[in-house]
């Protein structure tokens, strides 16, 4: 899987050196030079992580920042001039996941952003708990060793769920994540869905938290 990288900066030469060697590591990139614009794109496309200039025209990167953390826990990393204590805090306070102060080594931004997609993105593929394998490489399932077919979309579910393990989903970010904000289909995708996937790999995997969302819930016995 090829990550794809949004970066909001106005400066068009921090944004070329960044993008330069974000595609030298295989990522994709897009770009925007402006507040207004970084808003749209996160909504236009589906991201791995945001490159965020604190200082922008029309909507700065705080601004941005707090926006698109009430939407989503995309991983967020702040490029800015300032420096001070009080700025990584204040950064941090509204959601970011990391600072880099300008002027910075574009290599060590890189190894920054690779740190935080294998931490939000691990790899997972193989996948095997109790009766049910996944191989997410040839997106094969099987319960009790029998291969069940999966439509895409609930592959991709499924594959959300064990990336979350044990943590509780709201029904909106499952349909934000996994189907992108600029989906206009209804909330009761992800019911029927799961109603679906329940009945081709099981009812005891993936549990309802009431009038919230659902959990995919491992012990110790999880192999992948």
């Amino acid at each position: 899987m090829r990550h794809k990288i949004l970066i909001v900066e106005d400066d068009e030469k921090i944004r070329n050196l960044i993008k330069d060697y974000l595609i030298d590591e295989n990522y994709i990139v897009s770009e925007a030079e402006n507040g207004m614009e970084g808003y749209e794109k996160f909504f236009s496309e589906k991201y791995s992580l945001i490159i965020l200039d604190w200082m922008l025209p029309l909507k700065d990167g705080m601004e941005l920042c707090r926006d698109i953390r009430k939407l989503s826990s995309i991983p967020i990393l702040i490029l800015t001039a300032k420096t001070l204590d009080e700025d990584q805090i204040k950064s941090f306070k509204n959601g970011a996941d990391e600072f880099i102060a300008k002027p910075f080594n574009p290599k060590l931004l890189v190894l920054r952003v690779d740190a935080l997609i294998n931490r939000c993105f691990p790899k997972v593929e193989i996948f095997s708990y109790k009766n049910l394998k996944i191989n997410f490489n040839t997106t094969k399932t099987y319960v009790n060793d029998v291969e069940v077919i999966l439509f895409p979309k609930e592959t991709e579910l499924l594959k959300f769920f064990i990336q979350n393990k044990n943590i509780t989903l709201s029904r909106e970010k499952i349909l934000n994540e996994v189907w992108g904000f600029d989906y206009f289909g209804d909330i009761r995708t992800v019911d029927s869905h799961i109603k679906s996937l329940r009945k081709k790999i099981g009812k005891n995997f993936i549990k309802t938290i009431r009038s919230f969302g659902y959990i995919f819930e491992v012990n110790d016995e999880i192999k992948n």
